[in-house]
């Protein structure tokens, strides 16, 4: 692992699937960070320091091409900033999320699949004595990284082959998928009274990430000099 720079955050990006990726990190204005973007081929790494205080998400697009007006077109993935970019509609995208520094000498950061997913993706930490709730298989005490097993009405399609998953909000578009009108809110929003509880689809496939907006119990936290290491793919085990 990388040496730990102090009132530095290093972020270590792995590839353990089959397919080229093409990975990106927020731009934040009050944090800037070097280099935004990196093309990863299977079982390649990148890693990126993120100064104190960042905060932003990383994340993976696939199946992407620069076209002849020097645009990146992908099957899924949002585009990254200040890319010249045609971005999918919809693009579900897992999202590794971090608020560095936050509070207290602590970081907070998750995976998310709250807009969806298309890659499977979990976090571990190093460089800390925090104990790591994700060991290096991308197993938590609740399971570990598995397929998607998306329903035929979420899934997003390239060529007769599912690329991503859509939340049930873009899938659905409902009062009660989208937690709006008398399901908006914290307290009403709650995915178990729901006809069908379509974010299981994701709880099942990665325990530990937020399967809609209000699954906090999903935000990890790590206390003084934290490194990272996001891994795009599924438990070994699992492939």
């Amino acid at each position: 692992m990388p040496v730990h720079a102090a009132g530095v955050h290093t972020v270590v990006m792995v590839n353990a699937t089959a397919r080229v990726l093409w990975v990106a990190a927020t731009q934040q204005k009050e944090h800037p960070i070097a280099k935004t973007r990196w093309r990863l081929r299977p079982g390649e790494s990148a890693s990126v320091r993120l100064p104190k205080g960042w905060g932003g998400r990383i994340w993976a697009r696939t199946g992407c091409e620069v076209d002849g007006g020097g645009r990146t077109v992908c099957q899924s993935g949002y585009c990254a900033d200040g890319e010249k970019c045609v971005q999918p509609d919809p693009a579900p995208t897992t999202l590794a999320e971090f608020a560095l520094d936050a509070w207290n000498g602590l970081d907070f950061y998750d995976v998310s699949m709250v807009d969806g997913s298309n890659l499977p993706m979990w976090i571990n930490v190093f460089h800390t004595t925090t104990k790591d709730p994700v060991n290096a298989r991308g197993c938590s005490a609740q399971g570990c990284t598995e397929p998607v097993a998306c329903p035929a009405a979420m899934r997003v399609t390239h060529g007769g082959t599912t690329v991503a998953c859509k939340n049930p909000c873009t899938a659905f578009d409902t009062d009660e998928t989208c937690c709006r009108g008398a399901w908006a809110g914290r307290e009403n929003c709650v995915p178990a009274r729901w006809k069908v509880d379509y974010t299981q689809v994701f709880k099942r496939a990665e325990p530990f990430a937020y399967s809609y907006a209000f699954d906090d119990s999903a935000t990890m936290s790590c206390k003084g000099a934290c490194d990272y290491r996001v891994t795009f793919g599924l438990s070994p085990a699992r492939r």
